[in-house]
């Protein structure tokens, strides 16, 4: 079945119309999401390829076919006995006890489809029974985008350099409301006063990071945060992760192949430590939650740009008021430990789950997904 011509491309890209979205749209955006795995696989049919698609049609049936109660969604009790799946080797696969053939796993990623479509069709429409749909959705897009981060595809647009923006004070609701739905870490939103602040318009490309990196940025002890510092001479850090020059032309490793950045390309696979010490570099600072935000959401008509990479802010991952515990299935956690906070999406997300709104917590030195920054005035 052609999943354009029953829906138009636009419905499938809508952020906010995705997390609403109802039976007929789901449908086409589970068949589009298996269709888009099934391109990576056709491309990996290694062992890690394959277990990244096992883990797509796994989820997807651990939590509708399997589960019989999977129209109360996150209300469901995790521990509730599960019916049999289409695959008695699936869970040996998934925990890569054995390996399948990708005939194997497009076996079973055509037969777990049927069933979740078959499913789908008899499901009522509110927000409990569609919950797992959505959620399964946004699993399996994730593991598309993190495939391309391990094999390093693609690169984002570059881009004309714009005048940073200036954003008035104003009261903001930080965070997502009830409705549809909701990822744990933007639960729920509140209420937050914002100072007027000067904002990049856009992340800082390769040619602004050149600057830094000639100018002495790695051996200058005062650009650095304490725990930044730490981390640069631990790893012996020049550049970012996967640049092979960054002198007069960045040249870094994308797919196996050494490629040419354009100098008007945000700079990625940065660590926030890093992040940070150009905007110290700089006599600028990163951006706060709020700011980020608010920019994302009310200055795209001014020129505003995000998407192209996710984006390191300041502060640390905290759940915002009333944020409560993870429910089953869930698939961001709160951290034990603080972590760093990523705002936005990359060119490897797909566009409906680019929202304003969301966010991600990982270490400060990560730099495996496609992240970048933008800075702020102090």
């Amino acid at each position: 079945m052609n999943a354009s011509a029953l829906r138009p491309a636009a419905a499938l890209d809508d952020p906010v119309g995705m997390r609403h979205a109802g039976r007929e749209l789901l449908g086409v955006a589970l068949m589009d999401a298996r269709n888009h795995l099934l391109a990576r696989l056709a491309q990996d049919e290694s062992a890690a390829g394959c277990q990244r698609a096992v883990e797509a049609a796994w989820y997807q049936e651990h939590w509708l076919a399997c589960h019989p109660q999977r129209n109360r969604g996150e209300a469901c009790d995790d521990a509730a006995v599960r019916l049999a799946g289409v695959e008695p080797l699936a869970a040996d696969w998934r925990a890569g006890h054995l390996q399948p053939t990708p005939e194997q796993v497009r076996g079973y990623l055509a037969a777990t489809l049927d069933v979740t479509l078959d499913i789908l069709a008899g499901t009522p429409e509110d927000d409990a029974a569609l919950h797992f749909f959505r959620q399964s959705l946004l699993h399996e897009d994730r593991l598309c985008e993190a495939w391309d981060e391990a094999r390093r595809l693609g690169q984002p647009a570059s881009r004309p350099q714009r005048q940073a923006l200036w954003m008035p004070a104003q009261t903001w609701a930080l965070g997502s409301t009830p409705g549809g739905y909701v990822p744990l870490l933007e639960r729920w939103a509140h209420p937050v006063d914002v100072p007027a602040f000067e904002i990049d318009a856009q992340p800082v490309n390769w040619a602004q990071y050149m600057e830094f990196a000639e100018d002495g940025g790695y051996d200058r002890a005062e650009c650095w945060s304490a725990e930044g510092w730490a981390w640069v001479r631990a790893e012996g850090r020049r550049a970012p992760a996967h640049v092979e020059q960054l002198r007069g032309a960045v040249l870094l490793e994308r797919g196996g192949a050494m490629q040419r950045a354009a100098a008007g390309q945000p700079v990625m696979h940065l660590t926030r430590h890093e992040a940070d010490a150009w905007c110290r570099w700089a006599g600028r600072r990163l951006p706060t939650e709020p700011e980020w935000e608010l920019a994302a959401s009310r200055a795209g008509s001014r020129g505003f740009v995000w998407g192209d990479v996710f984006e390191w802010v300041a502060g640390r991952s905290r759940p915002w008021p009333g944020g409560g515990e993870a429910a089953p299935g869930a698939l961001d956690h709160w951290p034990g430990t603080p972590a760093a906070v990523l705002r936005g999406g990359s060119f490897a997300t797909r566009a409906r789950w680019r929202h304003p709104k969301a966010r991600r917590f990982v270490a400060a030195s990560n730099d495996s997904t496609f992240c970048g920054f933008r800075s702020c005035a102090f």
